[in-house]
């Protein structure tokens, strides 16, 4: 499998407008992936949301009526008629009938599994805002030797 390789720039010898570019795709890179974290975060969330509710079911849940969801705005009453058999939603359209033993442990890996990418992206999204913050002060260093320059002139 090709990874692409990172190049390695001497950010001093790149021009302003130069510099100007790699800070724009820095940023554009950070609110991506920023984006894409807030998404992980809240399917995390929905997962946890889901596991809760299965944990929540005892016997006094048996028999009784709640709303089931048949999209995500449509819903309609329904009784819960077997609390130790649950339907999960495995994603992208498919679905399967889970003890709710299995249904819990299914969400936790899901949780555990995101946390990961969580992590993996919080380590790539703070490796960009350094890599943004070196560009910056290079900016600020050569705007500087500018200024000082034109004062020499004058």
């Amino acid at each position: 499998m090709a990874q692409a390789e990172q190049q390695s720039i001497n950010l001093p010898d790149l021009s302003l407008p130069q510099l100007q570019q790699v800070k724009t795709q820095l940023e554009e890179e950070i609110g991506y992936l920023t984006n894409s974290y807030a998404k992980l975060k809240k399917a995390q969330a929905t997962f946890r949301e889901c596991k809760n509710s299965v944990e929540a079911l005892t016997p006094k849940a048996k028999d009784s009526v709640s709303l089931i969801p048949l999209t995500t705005s449509l819903y309609v009453p329904g009784k819960l008629s077997d609390i130790d058999r649950v339907i999960v939603d495995l994603g992208t359209g498919y679905y399967a009938e889970k003890s709710t033993k299995d249904a819990i442990k299914f969400y936790n890996e899901k949780c555990t599994y995101l946390q990961g990418s969580l992590d993996k992206l919080q380590t790539t999204v703070t490796g960009k805002q350094d890599n943004l913050q070196v560009v910056v002060d290079v900016m600020n260093y050569k705007i500087s030797l500018q200024n000082k320059a034109a004062a020499a002139e004058k």
